[in-house]
């Protein structure tokens, strides 16, 4: 017999089903269930509360993973003992009147918050403001009871045991201590990052110590932000990021965007806010994804810390009661602005690369340090790399005529004498090791190159700017390839018509809902048509652009780019490599290849010297 799952709604006896109005202790138990997924949740609506009343000092208090106990104490401006029943009130709120849902400049303005966590937890408020008698009031389960008077100096803590004791349910959702501990941690951290004038601290109570602390930065807010990010990220991070400033239509992108080269494993160095709230949206996060497009490999993730102002009309952010999610009015503008902004800063840093790439270089080397993990293989022709016996000639579109030249009988190292300007970023050339790593002499050290993967990155950028020069060439199909759609896909794709063509993709409409795709990009050769319009439209459904096409037409130069270098294990003579030096310091991007993958490594005469005990 076949099993059939029962239809649930047909369970209760048939009858007439009856309209009721919810008390407001369900009303707000629902609504916690919104607001409050777990404690991290709490800790948010709470924090921004403090940040909202302008205080310049939170502190953070947890028990058993916020399950058992949060305290947030905080120095704002507080409230009176008149103040407290109504913040315990539902869409009871300072910070609107109503009039304008849009013009919206604090973290929190639907008045939910107090009253969802009174509904789920024991809630105790405590507040003093200035020029007034402190006061306190305690919800318990839904129940407000009568306020009293309270000891304190100016500002308010607010106290929540027991979360979710009133609805048991939820509490079998959440995760183990640690876990939420760890969660409130990040939660902390995202918010200490938009307010670098503002110090935090949380403080594990079970274990008496401090999980994080961050005084308030002092002088303008650029500088502030940087030393808040070197405590919070690391200063590794804001050593090798790059800052963003720049302005579009009233809107302003700035922050810091990592270089390629530091790189991480996941998107777990990626924050972006809005007006100052932190945000997850999936558009600005493929935004900073597309940014990075040609300069990372699939397997690695960008880090960037990146803030969006624009008046609070243009965008909205009562999308959802966690206020996570935000709806721009113009998000084309806001995503030109991420990749052009980080595009431009990533082109004006020229050849430079990570200076973590010489820090885990001089790890490697230190006897006693810990041995280095095996390379990661970026190489999309690792396999073709020739022997010592078969050396293959190398062909370069803009190299001299003699890089074609027969190589000379293998040799393990060659020195050259000093023939280029040591004072150059990248220094002399003066050997070539292993037929593949150029070592130049700077002023104050040395660099090793990868030849290869240098190369590699020249070429590809040399076929970029020809392909921004003179478009992308198309070849027409002999027979179109005819791609039924729904309407709406139909429409669009339709939409996005002329920008595609740009790239070489020709469709058309081709009756009913159906397109026809008449010419596809000449470099990719012969393709899945279909395949790459359902890519395309996969893309502009998810995040309403796509880079589907213009990733394909990158790979594609990208393939060509490493043909087309300087192969491992080619003969290079000094002027050779010192006009690779020179084209490497003259081109963005550089210093890594298409794959992310650094090109070159910089090393200190001092780091050298204290290798060999001589400093």
């Amino acid at each position: 017999m076949t099993a059939t799952r029962p239809n649930m709604r047909h369970t209760q006896p048939e009858s007439r089903p009856v309209i009721r109005q919810l008390d407001d202790a369900a009303a707000n138990r629902i609504a916690a269930g919104e607001v409050v997924e777990r404690p991290a949740s709490a800790v948010k609506e709470l924090v921004e509360n403090a940040l909202d009343a302008r205080a310049t000092r939170v502190r953070v208090d947890i028990a058993g993973g916020g399950k058992t106990l949060i305290r947030v104490t905080d120095d704002g401006h507080g409230m009176t003992a008149d103040d407290l029943p109504l913040a315990l009130s539902r869409h009871a709120t300072s910070k609107i009147d109503g009039s304008d849902l849009l013009d919206i400049h604090t973290f929190g303005f639907r008045g939910e918050a107090l009253p969802s966590l009174g509904a789920v937890g024991r809630l105790t408020i405590a507040s003093r403001a200035e020029g007034h008698e402190g006061a306190q009031i305690a919800v318990t389960g839904g129940q407000i009871g009568p306020v009293r008077p309270a000891a304190l100096n100016r500002g308010t803590q607010v106290e929540l045991r027991d979360l979710f004791y009133a609805t048991p349910a939820r509490l079998k959702f959440l995760r183990s201590d640690r876990a939420e501990m760890q969660a409130i941690t990040d939660t902390m951290r995202r918010l200490a990052m938009a307010e670098p004038h503002v110090g935090f601290t949380l403080h594990d109570a079970d274990a008496g110590r401090e999980i994080l602390r961050v005084d308030a930065e002092q002088g303008d807010l650029f500088d502030a932000m940087g030393n808040r990010l070197a405590r919070l990220m690391g200063r590794e991070f804001t050593d090798n990021a790059l800052r963003l400033d720049l302005e579009r239509d009233n809107v302003r992108l700035s922050g810091f965007a990592a270089l390629p080269t530091y790189s991480r494993g996941a998107a777990v160095a990626q924050h972006v806010f809005v007006n100052g709230r932190p945000v997850r949206d999936k558009q600005l996060l493929g935004a900073l994804r597309a940014a990075y497009m040609d300069v990372l490999a699939r397997d690695r993730h960008p880090a960037a810390v990146l803030f969006i102002d624009c008046d609070p009309h243009l965008v909205d952010v009562n999308v959802h009661p966690a206020k996570a999610e935000v709806r721009f009015r113009d998000p084309g503008l806001v995503r030109a602005l991420i990749v052009t902004g980080i595009r431009h800063a990533l082109a004006g840093a020229g050849h430079r690369a990570s200076g973590t790439v010489a820090t885990a270089t001089l790890d490697a080397m230190r006897p006693d340090g810990a041995l280095p993990q095996a390379p990661r293989v970026y190489q999309m022709d690792f396999a073709s790399r020739p022997s010592p016996t078969t050396i293959q000639r190398s062909y370069d579109l803009q190299a001299p005529q003699d890089l074609a030249e027969a190589p000379q009988p293998f040799t393990a190292a060659r020195i050259e004498p000093v023939t280029g300007p040591t004072e150059a970023p990248l220094g002399a050339a003066r050997a070539q090791v292993h037929e593949n790593y150029i070592i130049a002499q700077t002023t104050d050290g040395i660099v090793i190159v990868d030849q290869h993967a240098a190369h590699e990155r020249l070429v590809y950028e040399r076929l970029k700017r020809q392909i921004a020069a003179h478009g992308v060439t198309a070849q027409a199909l002999l027979i179109p390839e005819i791609v039924p759609l729904s309407a709406g896909d139909a429409r669009r794709l339709l939409d996005h018509a002329e920008e595609l063509a740009r790239l070489g993709l020709v469709l058309e409409p081709f009756g009913g809902d159906a397109i026809a795709v008449r010419e596809t990009p000449a470099a990719l050769g012969r393709c899945d048509a279909r395949g790459l319009v359902l890519d395309i439209l996969d893309e502009l459904s998810d995040l309403g652009q796509s880079q589907a096409l213009e990733a394909r037409i990158d790979a594609v130069l990208s393939r060509m780019a490493c043909h087309g270098s300087i192969r491992s294990g080619r003969q290079m003579r000094a002027d050779e490599m010192n006009a690779l030096l020179r084209e490497m310091e003259a081109t963005p991007l550089s210093g890594q290849c298409n794959h992310g993958r650094p090109t070159y490594v910089e090393l200190k005469l001092d780091d050298i010297e204290k290798l060999f005990g001589r400093r």
